[in-house]
């Protein structure tokens, strides 16, 4: 027979050895989350570069495209200015109809800048939107790594589990009431 000291002792060892192998395998839990989270977030940054890099790209095509577009207009108000002036008329109506001309050209000029500045303000806007989807990423990320820290027991719960498990064990073996 054992010893009811004996009981108690191996008793509490157990749960010693149960709540230190919990916190250790919950440590270990916590790392691996950690170890995630940076890969995670390496991958968020990776893709925020190279949508960032997709939408810069794409202003800059924009850009050549616009001063492509007015350096057209351009010519083709020349064009169309000559062509005036080769008409041969002569007085008022040729000065009407080049400033007519000159007109048509500096609104179409104006359209093509106002385009490209909305799509200016367009670029600002979705680069806002993903530096807003990579902060949430990184928060998400933080918060489960949090979590899985938090979830660690501490070393005096252990100890303090482990004795007030002994002593409820010490408390069964020996009944005070007698």
């Amino acid at each position: 027979m054992c010893s009811v000291p004996a009981m108690v002792a191996g008793s509490m060892g157990l749960n010693l050895f149960q709540g230190l192998s919990m916190r250790n395998a919950a440590k270990e839990r916590a790392r691996q989350t950690y170890q995630m989270a940076l890969q995670a977030n390496k991958s968020a940054e990776e893709s925020f570069a190279n949508q960032q890099t997709a939408l810069g790209q794409r202003l800059k095509e924009d850009r050549a495209s616009s001063a492509q577009e007015k350096l057209a207009k351009t010519i083709q108000g020349l064009q169309a200015r000559g062509t005036i002036r080769a008409s041969e008329r002569a007085g008022l109506t040729v000065n009407l109809l080049l400033a007519d001309q000159e007109r048509q050209t500096a609104n179409a000029r104006e359209s093509i800048t106002q385009t490209l500045e909305s799509a200016t303000r367009q670029y600002r806007r979705n680069v806002q939107g993903l530096v807003s989807q990579r902060d949430s990423r990184r928060n998400q990320l933080q918060s489960q790594i949090n979590q899985a820290y938090n979830q660690i027991p501490s070393l005096s719960s252990v100890i303090l589990g482990t004795a007030t498990q002994g002593l409820s064990t010490f408390a069964s073996v020996y009944d005070f009431s007698k």
